[in-house]
């Protein structure tokens, strides 16, 4: 063979593709829902995914306040933070960040899948999570994507 006959084609921002993605989490759980919705962030559905670059789609997750957790996880996850001072250690339980903004249990669980580097930031900023029916996303003409089907 004198020459090579196929090559890897590595994706770039201008030869990627991205579209816009509808995700209904009405009953969903939410690491199987925070699990597909980070494939999606990432492009690992795609064909032509390449790992340090920014080939996922847009996602926009509706009924964020219809979630699932299984289990006694409502009263036993914590998310933990710290203030920076001493003594500063802060936590909240699923069922009070919950009660205070459901759209951020979500946005929590998947930027926990996604990469702790500038790339992780830059596909978190692709996802829009609301907590009812309504999104401003509707000129978008986001693609609907059932993930109920997988239960």
């Amino acid at each position: 063979m004198d020459t090579l006959s196929y090559k890897t084609v590595s994706a770039n921002k201008n030869t990627v593709t991205k579209e816009w993605v509808l995700v209904d989490a009405d009953g969903l759980a939410l690491g199987r829902l925070a699990s597909e919705v980070a494939k999606l962030l990432r492009g690992k559905h795609k064909p032509n995914f390449t790992p340090h670059v920014d080939c996922g789609d847009n996602v926009v997750v509706t009924n964020a306040s219809k979630i699932v957790l299984t289990g006694k996880k409502w009263d036993s996850k914590e998310y933990i933070r710290h203030t920076g001072y001493p003594g500063g250690q802060r936590s909240l339980t699923a069922k009070e960040l919950y009660e205070k903004d459901p759209a951020r249990v979500i946005e929590k669980a998947v930027k926990g899948m996604l990469p702790k580097n500038k790339l992780g930031a830059e596909l978190f900023r692709n996802l829009k999570v609301y907590a009812g029916e309504e999104h401003g996303q509707e000129a978008q003409k986001p693609k609907v994507i059932k993930l109920n089907d997988n239960k």
